[in-house]
C-alpha cells in the first residue's frame, strides 16, 4: 500500500543523487514530499518556484524533480499529493517538465494536462552551464494542472 511520507530536501535530493536517470539533486525548494510503499521510500517530489521565470507569478509551483525506485503508480501518486498540497497553500497552478521521448501517462493519470512543447533543446547565453549541458538535449513537454 502506498503512504505519503513527509521529506526533508537533504532526503529527497539523496534519493535523487542515487536513482534519477538525467538529472541532479537541486539547490532549494519549497516543500518536498515522498511515497512509501510497505515501510520503504519509494519515491520523492520536490516542488519549487517555476525555473522559467515567465511562469514564476506567484501564484505558480513546479515539480523539479520526481523519482521513483520503479514501484507500480508512485509517479501519479505523488503529482498527485503534490497538486493537493499546492492548492492547501494557495498556489493557482502546478507545472512540471518531461522529456518528448517521455510518455507521460503517470501525469495524464494524476489529471494533469500536456501544454504542449516548451523551451528548446539546451541552455543558451549567460545562463548556459560552463560544464555541458546538465540534461540530455532533448525538447520538453510541459505538463500542468490548475483551479
Amino acid at each position: 500500500m502506498l503512504e505519503l511520507t513527509a521529506v526533508s530536501l537533504k532526503l529527497a535530493n539523496e534519493f535523487v543523487a542515487l536513482r534519477h536517470r538525467h538529472h541532479k539533486p537541486v539547490v532549494g525548494h519549497k516543500f518536498s514530499v515522498g511515497c512509501s510503499c510497505d515501510g520503504k521510500l519509494a519515491g520523492v517530489a520536490i516542488v519549487g518556484r517555476p525555473v522559467s521565470r515567465h511562469l514564476d507569478d506567484g501564484k505558480t509551483l513546479e515539480v523539479t524533480r520526481l523519482c521513483t525506485n520503479g514501484t507500480k503508480n508512485v509517479c501519479s501518486f505523488l503529482y498527485s499529493a503534490a497538486w493537493r498540497a499546492v492548492k492547501a497553500m494557495g498556489y493557482k497552478k502546478i507545472v512540471t517538465y518531461t522529456l518528448a521521448s517521455e510518455n507521460g501517462a503517470s501525469l495524464r493519470a494524476a489529471g494533469w494536462k500536456c501544454a504542449g512543447l516548451a523551451g528548446g533543446m539546451r541552455w543558451t547565453g549567460d545562463r548556459a552551464p560552463k560544464d555541458g549541458d546538465l540534461y540530455p538535449a532533448e525538447m520538453k513537454l510541459r505538463y500542468e494542472t490548475e483551479v
